[in-house]
């Protein structure tokens, strides 16, 4: 059984909206022996410092990108959960090789301090981007998760075990659309790209228990796809305010019109289960150990999880609703 309350755990990118959330809920629900936070700004340690006081906290000022760094703040870690990254999808496309730095080099970067300590366990968050990407944001994302996973084939004697998860924008969160549209709003319209346009609902405290379940029940190499509701995005705007306007502006350079989580080639691989969806390795000494996921079933071979093709999505009003329980 997975004990939060023995782990040292390293996060990075920790100041950011997920870190915040997760340091929240497990210092109010499991705290743990020590938790690191690891970023590179420290304006928004200092921050996080004021709005969280508890003795398992420890801040460290360090980039994904300096191996050294990661070294010290890796050492006598038993979780890493790898939430940093360049996530701009414009500013991505406009500093490509800064955000393969990050996203990419990072990621190795802490992946062989992983295996070279023998960490019990790591944790790469992906976005729904990486699915099918069209932009380089999501190309890196790929990179970044291919990596974690394969990292499973590299680790010899080592007991590290890798696995991901996977999940779409976060309601609320810095930069999505929940925070612009309220923002526009008291200019009395809404900028709207696509009329079709679709998403996944996912709230902070939904990615952290996905996140937290998932890591208790990991056995390295699987990729873990959360089941979530879709809306959309016209809903939205009738839901912040039925009588704002909005302004089309088309679809944005990287952007799609609809959210991809799993692709049909990806089907083969694929377990259902009640509450999420799995995507098992290919490694030919993957067994499934534990069989845990033997009682997953398998979907069809054109199977795919798109926000568009989703079985629940959300009306205007449920979104009104929900929109009620958002901190921005």
């Amino acid at each position: 059984m997975f004990e939060w309350s023995k782990q040292v755990i390293l996060l990075t990118g920790g100041t950011g909206s997920f870190g915040q959330a997760f340091t929240k809920y497990l210092l109010k629900k499991q705290p743990p022996k020590s938790l690191r936070i690891y970023s590179r700004d420290e304006y928004k340690q200092y921050l996080m410092q004021q709005k969280f006081n508890h003795r398992a906290l420890r801040y460290f000022l360090g980039d994904v990108r300096d191996i050294d760094r990661l070294r010290r703040a890796m050492s006598g870690v038993s979780l890493v959960i790898h939430a940093a990254a360049m996530k701009q999808i414009v500013a991505s496309e406009y500093n490509p090789t800064e955000a393969v730095k990050t996203n990419i080099f990072g990621t190795m970067n802490v992946l062989n301090v992983a295996l070279d300590y023998d960490i019990e366990r790591v944790f790469g968050l992906i976005t729904d981007k990486a699915v099918s990407p069209i932009n380089l944001y999501g190309a890196t994302k790929l990179c970044m998760e291919k990596l974690l996973i394969q990292g499973n084939a590299y680790r010899g004697k080592c007991k590290t075990k890798l696995s991901c998860i996977r999940y779409g924008n976060v309601a609320g969160s810095r930069g999505s659309i929940i925070p612009l549209f309220s923002k526009q709003q008291r200019k009395g319209f809404i900028t709207l790209t696509h009329p079709e346009m679709t998403r996944f609902w996912l709230t902070l405290e939904d990615a952290v228990s996905y996140v937290i379940r998932s890591i208790e029940i990991m056995k390295g190499g699987e990729v873990f796809i959360p089941k979530m509701p879709s809306f959309k995005i016209i809903d939205l705007i009738k839901a912040i305010n039925p009588k704002l306007r909005h302004k089309l502006i088309g679809v944005r350079p990287g952007e799609k019109i609809h959210e991809d989580l799993i692709n049909i080639h990806e089907s083969k691989n694929i377990r259902e289960l009640p509450k999420h969806f799995v995507l098992l390795p290919e490694f030919d000494f993957w067994d499934d150990p534990g069989k845990e996921y033997k009682v997953g079933k398998n979907v069809s071979a054109t199977f795919s999880y798109s926000s568009n093709n989703n079985s629940h999505f959300l009306s205007h009003t449920q979104l009104a609703q929900l929109l009620k329980t958002i901190e921005l």
